[in-house]
C-alpha cells in the first residue's frame, strides 16, 4: 500500500458502458484510422489482437480488442509450472457434493509479505475449467502489493468484489479502482496486478469458465432498470514502459505457470474493443421490488448473467441485495423458506443480511446447495412474522450471491477449513410448530 496508489486511484477517469465498442489512447496518434492492422502501426508500435470469444460468434457475443503495444505478446521465454498453493480448479475430484447447508467465517489474515495472487483461496466450484463450462468461488486476503508480478487467467473471467480494503488493478488496457462495494471484472486472458489501497485487502472472487457476462435481458421490466449499462466503467489507456525482469503467471486448465520476461507485459499504449475489464459500483443498483405483497423471486436482483445452452438457466448469476424499500402488505418481506435448483453461495461485505440475524459476518459466506432447503434463522422468521408491517428501508447492509446450474463442490481444504462454522444447522433448530387444525 502506497501513498501513491491512492492518489492514482483517486485520479482516475473511465470510459462509461457495458459492452461498448471503446477505444482509448495514451499518447495521441497511436491508433490507427480506417484499419485495425496497418503495414506499420502507428508509433512503432505492435498490433495484437484478443479475442475473448470465437471469430465467428454472433456479433451481440463477440468479444474482442485490438491491442497496440510496445513489444509483442508472442515475444517471451517458455512458462514452466509452479505450485498452485491454495488454488484449485474444477473439475473439483478432491471431495464429494455436499447436500448439507454450509456456513464459514472470513479468512483468515494472511503471513506477512502476501500478495493478491499468494492470497487466493479456492472454496469450491463445478464444471471443468479446460471444457470452459462451470465457475469457481475464491476467496483472497493479501497485505502486499504486486511487484514485478504480473497474473493472467486463461481458463476465465474474474468477477472480483472487494470487502475489505480497495484494490488498483493495474491491467493491460488501463487502471480501475476497486473499493469495498464495488465490483471489477476481468476478462479471460487480460493481464493485471494488483497494488493495495489500504493496509490490507480481503474479498470474492467469482472465476466464469463459461460464457462471458452480460447484462440480463429485461422482459416485462422494459428498458430500463436493474444494472445499468452507462454505470460500467472501463479503464483509459494507460502503460507501462519498464525494462527490468517481471514475473508473468498464466493460470492454465486449472494450473499455474511462470515465465520471467525482460520487461512488463502491461505496455499497451491504445487499444479498442468490446473485450475490456470494468468496475462497477454495485451501490447505483436500480431495485426492483414488490410494491403490493410477497417477497420477489431472488432472479430480480441481478446485476450480470453468464448464459448457458438452455435459456434461463445461468452458468452463473451474479446477484446482488443492494439498499432498498420493503412495503409489501401481508407479506412475509425477508426471503422466503426454499429450496431451489440452482446453487447458491452468498458473501457479505457490509453491515447484516435481513435473513439471517447472526453469525453470517461481512467476509463470511455460506452455500446452499441445489434442493438444499434455507430461508430465514429462527430469530428472523420470529420477528418477521410478528413486525408491524409499515414502509421498511433496508440500508444497513450489503450482500451479493454467486448462484449457478450445478452443484458446488467444495474444496478438500473448504471442507476442513478451521474457519467453517460446524453448528450452522443450529439457526433453524428454534423454529416451533405452529398448526393448529
Amino acid at each position: 500500500m502506497s501513498e501513491q496508489a491512492r492518489k492514482t486511484a483517486e485520479a482516475l477517469e473511465y470510459l462509461t458502458g457495458f459492452g461498448n465498442e471503446h477505444s482509448s489512447e495514451a499518447v495521441p496518434g497511436a491508433l490507427p484510422i480506417g484499419r485495425n492492422s496497418p503495414q506499420r502501426a502507428p508509433l512503432g508500435l505492435y498490433a495484437e489482437q484478443l479475442s475473448g470469444s470465437a471469430f465467428t460468434e454472433p456479433r451481440t457475443h463477440n468479444r474482442r480488442s485490438w491491442l497496440y503495444r510496445i513489444r509483442p505478446s508472442a515475444a517471451h521465454p517458455p512458462f514452466t509450472r509452479i505450485d498452485n498453493g491454495a488454488l484449485r480448479s474444477a473439475p473439483f475430484t478432491e471431495s464429494v457434493a455436499d447436500p448439507n447447508r454450509l456456513r464459514w467465517n472470513p479468512l483468515p489474515d494472511p503471513a506477512p509479505g502476501t500478495d493478491f495472487l499468494a492470497g487466493l483461496w479456492t472454496l469450491g466450484g463445478n464444471g471443468d475449467a479446460a471444457q470452459r463450462a462451470g465457475m469457481a468461488i475464491h476467496l483472497y486476503a493479501a497485505n502486499a502489493d504486486m511487484t514485478d508480478r504480473v497474473f493472467s487467467d486463461s481458463d476465465g473471467e474474474l468477477l472480483i468484489v472487494p470487502e475489505r480494503g480497495g484494490l488498483l488493478l493495474h491491467t493491460e488496457l488501463g487502471l480501475l479502482a476497486a473499493r469495498p462495494g464495488d465490483m471489477a471484472l476481468i476478462p479471460r486472458g487480460v493481464r493485471f496486478r494488483v497494488e493495495l489501497l489500504d493496509a490490507g485487502a480481503r474479498g470474492y472472487i467469482c472465476e466464469n469458465y463459461g460464457q462471458p457476462f452480460e447484462l440480463p435481458n429485461l422482459g416485462p421490466i422494459g428498458a430500463n432498470g436493474l444494472a445499468a449499462a452507462r454505470d460500467f466503467q472501463a479503464p483509459v489507456a494507460a502503460y507501462e514502459d519498464i525494462e527490468r525482469p517481471t514475473e508473468v503467471i498464466n493460470k492454465f486448465c486449472g494450473n499455474l505457470w511462470s515465465a520471467t520476461y525482460d520487461h512488463s507485459p502491461l505496455d499497451v499504449v491504445a487499444w479498442h474493443g468490446s473485450h475490456v475489464p470494468y468496475v462497477y459500483d454495485m451501490r447505483r443498483f436500480n431495485v426492483l421490488g414488490s410494491i403490493s405483497y410477497d417477497h420477489p423471486d431472488p432472479s430480480i436482483f441481478t446485476v450480470l448473467t453468464s448464459p448457458s445452452d438452455t435459456p434461463g438457466l445461468a452458468g452463473v448469476d451474479f446477484v446482488v441485495f443492494a439498499p432498498r424499500w420493503l412495503v409489501g402488505e401481508d407479506t412475509f418481506r425477508p426471503p422466503y423458506f426454499h429450496r431451489n435448483v440452482m446453487s447458491e453461495y452468498m458473501g457479505l461485505i457490509e453491515g447484516a443480511y435481513d435473513a439471517k440475524a447472526e453469525g453470517f459476518v461481512p467476509g463470511g459466506g455460506s452455500l446452499h446447495n441445489m434442493m438444499s432447503a434455507h430461508g430465514p434463522d429462527h430469530e428472523t422468521f420470529e420477528r418477521a412474522s410478528a413486525a408491524e408491517l409499515k414502509p421498511q428501508k433496508i440500508d444497513d447492509g450489503l450482500a451479493f450471491m454467486f448462484e449457478t446450474r450445478w452443484p458446488i463442490t467444495a474444496t478438500a481444504q473448504a471442507a476442513g477449513a478451521d474457519h467453517l462454522q460446524r453448528g450452522y444447522d443450529d439457526v433453524w433448530q428454534g423454529l416451533q410448530r405452529h398448526f393448529r387444525a
